[in-house]
């Protein structure tokens, strides 16, 4: 697993999609507004960070999600740091990397294009306002031996029709496990089966409309203590 990653084909010209999930790595009508509706939105950010936010993630792909709420938190004036951790299995050459986010102008861009001689993004990278640690392997053993609790999770794995290991019901226990009371979680997915993993993982669910051509989508929130 360590040495396993991506493949990739192209689509519109600068879109990833996964050739061993037959999967684009993000919405091809528009993938910054997908992420900001879907992640940021469902999970009621902006307005929710604060100094250590933890913001947790299955499936990195190309960062997107990183820096797009990166700009979100900077956008707000939070004195501090964000935390995010991500975790995946089939980590991107940073040359597809970049050449996949660069197509959106506005995202700090740069906090990825240092260390030019790593070929991966990994195990992550720091700056002034933010800590983003990257945990490669399979999530399923992986995220069972993460220390961290998460305020809020994007879960952004492939398509549950095609990469349902990542959406299985013990996998979103350990997501209930590893959250904060009060924390939330958003995803793009309405499958029924993931739903249901995160009401037994003690969530309460709710389906709210998706974006673009997905009629619905998913969000949770973790009971306070």
């Amino acid at each position: 697993m360590q040495d396993q990653h991506a493949e990739l084909d192209w689509r519109s010209g600068d879109v990833p999609v996964s050739t061993r999930f037959d999967d684009p790595y993000f919405s091809l009508e528009n993938g910054l507004e997908e992420t900001r509706h879907v992640f940021l939105a469902g999970n009621g950010l902006p307005d929710r960070f604060a100094d250590g936010f933890q913001v947790a993630e299955l499936g990195f792909g190309t960062g997107l999600n990183f820096l797009t709420t990166l700009k979100a938190f900077r956008d707000q004036g939070v004195p501090g740091k964000l935390c995010f951790t991500s975790f995946e299995a089939y980590p991107m050459a940073k040359d597809d990397l970049l050449r996949a986010v660069r197509v959106f102008p506005d995202l700090p861009v740069e906090v990825f294009e240092e260390g030019a001689d790593q070929p991966l993004l990994t195990p992550g990278i720091h700056g002034p306002d933010f800590d983003l640690q990257l945990i490669i392997g399979d999530a399923r053993q992986t995220l069972q031996a993460w220390d961290g609790q998460a305020d809020a999770w994007y879960l952004d794995g492939f398509s549950p029709a095609k990469n349902p290991e990542l959406w299985g019901a013990d996998l979103m226990a350990a997501v209930g496990a590893h959250t904060v009371p009060g924390g939330t979680v958003a995803t793009y997915t309405a499958a029924g089966f993931v739903r249901r993993g995160l009401a037994e993982a003690g969530f309460d669910v709710t389906r709210q409309p998706g974006y673009g051509r997905k009629r619905h989508m998913t969000t949770a929130r973790k009971p306070d203590a």
